[in-house]
């Protein structure tokens, strides 16, 4: 046997590669969209059956989405879908708006002419994505919007860390969008901020993000409240 022979995966171990892939964004679709809600138990065997596959590939799916902290794994529980308490939330649009507005007054005046047309690109989609009601592109498009505004900032440190918040808002941040009903606020905040920045009014821009982020800190914390006093 030649020695590249041991490095090869054996070919059922592929298969449930490929197929505890396939399974993981099954799951992580699920849960973005909230019909797997936080706090919901994922049973291996049950899902297994679904799927019509063995346990093998299924606990290599629930491995992956443990990675990207979409669920935790606890003892006795087994799978659970995670959540945020209302005091993480209000911790991650504190330090978002903190972070934030000082990295844009950074980022906006290395911003190229290419940079703006992607931007301005993203706006779109976003509004169509809003428009359509398709709520699995939202978190992702706002995710993108933020980080592409901060990208000239030259703060490696400080950007990982914003992109680590926006990820762990991104279902928050489609809750608050679907149900305050305020899509259009958050799209007209973003071609503002957007325009500001064309327009060199790299201060006035900052104070907007940092109005966006607290009024959605604001619409998201009061849902929060709400749902936990019904």
């Amino acid at each position: 046997m030649s020695p590249a022979a041991h490095l090869r995966p054996a070919p059922d171990r592929l298969v449930h590669k490929t197929v505890a892939a396939a399974v993981a964004e099954s799951l992580r679709q699920r849960i973005l969209t909230g019909e797997f809600p936080a706090g919901t138990q994922l049973r291996q065997d049950a899902l297994a059956e679904e799927f019509g596959i063995s346990r093998i590939p299924i606990r290599e799916a629930l491995l992956q989405l443990e990675a990207t902290g979409l669920i935790k794994i606890m003892p006795h529980r087994g799978a659970v879908v995670s959540g945020l308490s209302v005091e993480e939330v209000e911790d991650i649009f504190t330090l978002r708006v903190q972070l934030e507005p000082e990295l844009l007054a950074l980022s906006a005046r290395r911003l190229s002419q290419a940079d703006f047309e992607a931007l301005h690109g993203l706006t779109e989609d976003y509004s169509a994505a809003l428009a359509a009601g398709e709520i699995l592109r939202w978190g992702e498009l706002n995710r993108r919007f933020h980080l592409d505004l901060l990208q000239h900032a030259e703060r490696p440190r400080s950007l990982s860390i914003v992109a680590g918040l926006l990820q762990d808002c991104d279902r928050p941040t489609r809750l608050q969008l679907s149900a305050s009903g305020d899509v259009a606020r958050a799209d007209r905040e973003h071609r503002e901020i957007l325009a500001l920045c064309e327009a060199g009014k790299i201060d006035a821009a900052a104070d907007l993000l940092r109005r966006h982020i607290e009024n959605a800190a604001q619409s998201l914390i009061a849902i929060y409240r709400r749902a936990l006093s019904a």
